[in-house]
């Protein structure tokens, strides 16, 4: 069956909208015809070479739809149901699950290589990061599908599976914010938008915003930010003067680069802590003297998918926004059509808009 969908024939090249034949799902596989899919930095950094898939690929991992069709053996989910799409499902045998680390899952990208569809010309397609959510419709492995839970609005639940985990996971499971600390958060895009929420829902006392747009300040206040602050050079000493000359208790960076990580960890508190979310290119290298290492007693770490498992967190997730705690229309700046996810890509490549959610 031909569906539309968005291709990258090559690492560099540009994304072309065409129809791809998708299979009938076969043994442990699930159909599922597409609501809504995000845009997400993600994607980018997988077109341009930072992060390597197989090409040619259909990109896009964040998204939720309804269910078309099971295959053999799919036993929890049923046609007819509504489905948030996860694109790093844990294997539960590799040494990270074993540790409870599913988000550090050795073979959760191992779908990626996997052929999944064909052009209309026969050539073979890769499905992104597992998912291949910029399509009308996608086959997944019935690992990477989990069951919406009632109360949230199908369209927005696309944005579950990748902002909303990852912002939430890096305040509650990486970062660990406790009611009455103090939060930066780095980069106001989809992802920072989501983690404003989080720091909010936790309790956070203060929570100081930070982008390079002025713009942007309206969105981060209404998503829980107390204070924003214009990103330059001076970034680390006005979050001091806006936290009593301490710093922040937690820093949390959603962008990714070496000037944003520094900043980031020079506006946490001495003995707080620096959470970097934001993907950054190896040609990202951010240095520390060994004396400041010693003398600020900083924990600095990264965070993958938020250090969440998804099967346990949706539930919460759904939860807060049922309660009316999470408002995830928030952290869309634009929706769009799938023929308008080249501009899209073009946008975030200029540092314009934020979270485009692609409605099918």
């Amino acid at each position: 069956m031909a569906v539309r969908a968005a291709v990258l024939p090559a690492v560099g090249a540009q994304l072309e909208i065409t129809d791809i034949e998708l299979p009938d799902p076969g043994p442990g596989q699930v159909r599922v015809r597409l609501a809504a899919a995000g845009v997400c930095h993600s994607d980018l950094s997988l077109s341009n070479g930072t992060m390597r898939v197989p090409v040619p690929a259909v990109l896009g991992h964040e998204g939720a739809g309804t269910v078309v069709a099971v295959g053999e053996g799919v036993t929890h989910v049923s046609p007819g149901d509504p489905v948030v799409l996860n694109w790093a499902p844990s294997c539960g045998s590799c040494h990270a699950c074993t540790l409870g680390e599913v988000w550090l899952c050795a073979n959760a990208m191992n779908g990626a290589a996997d052929v999944y569809a064909r052009t209309a010309d026969g050539t073979d397609l890769h499905p992104g990061l597992n998912v291949a959510a910029f399509a009308e419709e996608t086959v997944v492995s019935a690992s990477c599908v989990l069951p919406l839970p009632d109360g949230v609005p199908l369209v927005d639940a696309a944005l579950l599976g990748c902002a909303v985990l990852t912002g939430y996971g890096a305040v509650h499971h990486s970062a660990r914010v406790q009611p009455g600390e103090t939060v930066a958060v780095f980069g106001v895009g989809g992802v920072g938008l989501a983690t404003l929420q989080s720091a909010r829902i936790a309790g956070a006392s203060r929570v100081i915003a930070v982008d390079i747009s002025p713009e942007k300040e309206e969105l981060a206040r209404a998503a829980g930010a107390t204070d924003y602050v214009v990103a330059s050079e001076n970034t680390p000493r006005e979050i001091r003067t806006l936290t009593g000359k301490q710093g922040v208790d937690v820093s949390v960076e959603c962008v990714g680069r070496a000037v944003t990580i520094r900043a980031a960890w020079e506006s946490t508190r001495r003995g707080g802590r620096t959470t970097v979310v934001g993907i950054g290119g190896k040609d990202q290298e951010v240095t520390f003297n060994a004396l400041e290492l010693f003398h600020w007693g900083r924990t600095l770490s990264g965070c993958v998918y938020g250090n969440t498992d998804p099967a346990r967190d949706l539930p919460v997730l759904a939860e807060h926004v049922r309660q009316g705690r999470l408002d995830l229309s928030t952290l869309v700046t634009d929706r769009i059509t799938l023929k308008e996810i080249p501009a899209a890509f073009d946008n975030m490549l200029a540092g314009k808009g934020g979270r485009a959610l692609v409605i099918f």
